[in-house]
């Protein structure tokens, strides 16, 4: 029953976005509002309807219907509840059908608020949104169904998939399912994928929303503000998704990194660097109303891009530890990039010359023009990304033979675009609009200078050699404090123009302009985060050694002292080999750790999981490699020593903070002209 309504459902989806689309644009052309408010309500009607499919799929996946191939192959009866509700997201057919969810849900929230200023746009952002969601549903419903059966015939007894019984079969039912990979039992990765389709789909809205725009011919900065908070809530998400990404790749895949520049994590990185430049780059326009031609490109470039990663992962065009098995849906996605794109392309074309700036662009040395610069550098970097992404696939298509661009290519290409986009996060913030002070930039960063050329004086002093090294830190040093001086510089005044005492003044002057404060917020997170990629890139020890019980090895300051090997079944079906290790730093004794390697004993599928001891520092990182049988024979350890790492996920959750403070809504205030203060006397906000 639950199979057949929430399949049934998927069904009714694909009905309703189909009329919503069609009727929608039909009612704008026809001029008739009633046409447009059905569309609405049909896109409503679609995420309840995929809701209730989705509650129907929950309860299937809890219930151990393993006559559902879906379920079958993500899920056991071994796992725990938890799991298997996440497995949701697990497979193939179910991220897709999770996809089309979320998707949904926020095309209901879009048409939920209030249109009054903005009916025009409305019919065109039903279409892309429903022409979106429509696409999605009818992957799922004709190509990756979550709820299609197994199927085994009385004659030969081959067991086939399909919705509805073939003739003469019967329904089939494995006694247990196979299970969920082992490396996505990890609490990250049950967090991760979500945030990141999340950030995907919030995307989805700007781009529906740009392009209303460009058919209806209003150029002005309507949309940028109508979806500013939906950009940073797909920024923020994606965002999440990265560094939890991150977090469990360091955790689970044992090879002591966080970002291995895997084909699946650039296709979720590109579109962060895109959506970054957007968020920059539309300040300038509300502001100044330059850039118009920019942004429209990048709200193009950045929902490509999303729908590009979506393709990569579920392909099985590139082989990663991210992505699904090949699929059919390949060529279908391929195919529905080329046509969203070609058409919104098509439409700022016809646009172009509506999307003039309304003033001339007075000169790079100001703040439009830091913000511009910025915007070519995150270019730059997409362009290195996406390049490196898809030259396997390119030279694997023309030679037959692929080849692999590794994270050498990487970190030599954007490596300075990173490092020159650091140190523009620090000077854009201290340029004026129009055309900036020479004398004023050069005051405002004599002391982040002077404070930046000393941390690097201080670091070679105490014996720092490496270049790279040195440079990065004196880098972030001067960003960090030239930062952090704005909003001393802030506070001041305010202290001075109303006479509160400093904290309150800087929390008064933080709420009163949360866009702006936030921002040098994400700005701190961002350093923190360089900290810890600069500590981890130019300083990172390892090695590796073979112990008996009570042997010891040395890497750096630490000592790892091997004290035996434990064996043992888990309640979970999986044997948990265990190491205990001592760490001792200069003869103190620190932490005892437990690296350990499990085997899922149905899919004799393995997962290592590190031993860590953590501090501001760094972590010491073990890994149990290999043993032999015997608790009394040796034990083979890799070990990694990983300065400021924890900096990095420090700096992400202030980089958070910062995002939750900018996306904020501000208060409306009405300030009576009587008691409002002289313009000259009033603290900046």
């Amino acid at each position: 029953m639950l199979v057949d309504v929430g399949y049934f459902a998927l069904l009714l989806v694909l009905a309703a976005t189909v009329y919503a689309a069609a009727l929608a644009v039909a009612g704008a052309r026809l001029n008739e509002p009633g046409w447009v408010e059905s569309a609405r309500r049909a896109l409503l009607g679609a995420a309840l309807l995929l809701t209730l499919s989705s509650i129907c799929l929950l309860i299937l996946l809890a219930g151990n219907r393993f006559d559902l191939e879906f379920i079958a192959t993500v899920t056991s009866r071994a796992m725990p509840l938890y799991l298997k509700l996440t497995a949701w997201w697990g497979g193939q057919a179910g991220s897709l059908h999770f996809w089309a969810w979320l998707l949904s849900s926020f095309g209901a929230a879009a048409m939920l608020r209030d249109w009054r200023q903005e009916r025009a746009a409305l019919p065109y952002v039903i279409a892309i949104l429903a022409g979106t969601l429509a696409f999605f549903v009818s992957l799922v419903v004709f190509v990756d169904n979550p709820f299609a059966r197994l199927w085994q015939s009385a004659a030969t007894g081959e067991v086939t998939v399909a919705m509805f019984p073939p003739p003469g079969a019967l329904a089939f039912a494995p006694l247990d399912g196979r299970g969920l990979n082992p490396l996505l039992r990890h609490p990250g990765m049950i967090i991760h994928p979500p945030l990141l389709y999340l950030g995907f789909v919030a995307f989805v809205v700007p781009f529906a929303f740009a392009m209303a725009a460009l058919i209806t011919g209003r150029f002005d900065a309507g949309w940028i503000r109508s979806t500013r908070r939906w950009t940073l809530a797909g920024w923020l998400f994606l965002s999440l998704g990265l560094l939890l990404g991150g977090r469990w790749a360091y955790d689970v895949l044992g090879w002591g990194g966080y970002w291995g520049w895997d084909p699946v994590e650039n296709a979720a990185l590109m579109p962060w660097l895109t959506g970054t430049a957007l968020l920059h780059s539309a300040v300038v326009q509300e502001r100044r109303g330059l850039l118009k031609r920019w942004n429209l490109t990048l709200v193009i470039l950045t929902y490509g891009l999303v729908i590009f990663g979506t393709f990569l992962s579920r392909s099985g065009v590139i082989s990663s530890v991210h992505a699904f098995a090949q699929s059919a849906i390949g060529p279908l996605f391929f195919a529905f990039i080329a046509i969203t794109l070609l058409g919104s392309l098509g439409l700022l074309w016809r646009g172009w010359d509506g999307l003039a700036d309304e003033q001339p662009r007075e000169g790079w040395f100001s703040r439009e023009g830091a913000f511009l610069l910025n915007n070519y550098l995150f270019l730059g970097l997409t362009v290195s990304v996406f390049w490196g992404t898809v030259y396997p696939m390119l030279s694997e298509a023309v030679t037959g033979s692929q080849i692999t661009v590794g994270p050498p290519y990487y970190r030599q290409v954007t490596g300075p675009l990173f490092a020159a986009l650091v140190l523009l996060m620090g000077i854009a913030p201290l340029l004026a609009w129009r055309q900036a002070s020479a004398r004023r930039l050069g005051a405002a960063l004599c002391l982040p200078l002077a404070a930046a050329l000393m941390v690097m004086f201080g670091l070679a002093v105490a014996g720092l050699t490496s270049l790279g090294g040195l440079f990065g830190y004196g880098l972030v040093s001067l960003v960090g404090l030239s930062t952090v001086l704005e909003y001393g510089r802030g506070a001041q005044a305010r202290c001075r123009a109303t006479g509160e005492g400093w904290p309150k003044a800087l929390v008064r002057l933080i709420t009163r302009s949360r866009r702006r404060y936030g921002g040098y917020a994400i700005h701190l997170g961002v350093v923190l985060i360089a900290l810890g990629v600069i500590g981890t890139t130019f300083f990172q020890i390892e090695t590796q050694g073979r112990l008996a019980p009570g042997e010891s090895l040395t890497i750096g300051r630490y000592t790892l002292t091997y004290i035996g090997l434990d064996e043992a079944l888990a309640p979970d079906d999986r044997i948990v080999t265990t190491a205990t290790v001592d760490v001792a730093e200069r003869g103190t004794r620190l932490a005892r750790l437990y690296p350990h390697r499990d085997l899922y004993v149905r899919s004799g599928q393995p997962m290592t999981i590190a031993g860590l001891h953590s501090d501001l520092a760094g972590d010491v990182y073990v890994i149990l490699a290999d043993w032999e049988e015997l608790s009394s024979a040796g034990a083979t350890f890799k070990v990694y020593v990983n300065p400021l790492i924890n900096f990095i996920w420090l700096g992400g959750a202030v980089f958070v903070l910062g995002t939750l403070i900018a996306a904020w809504p501000e208060r409306r205030r009405a300030v009576a002209r009587s008691v409002a203060a002289p313009p000259a006397h009033r603290a900046p906000e």
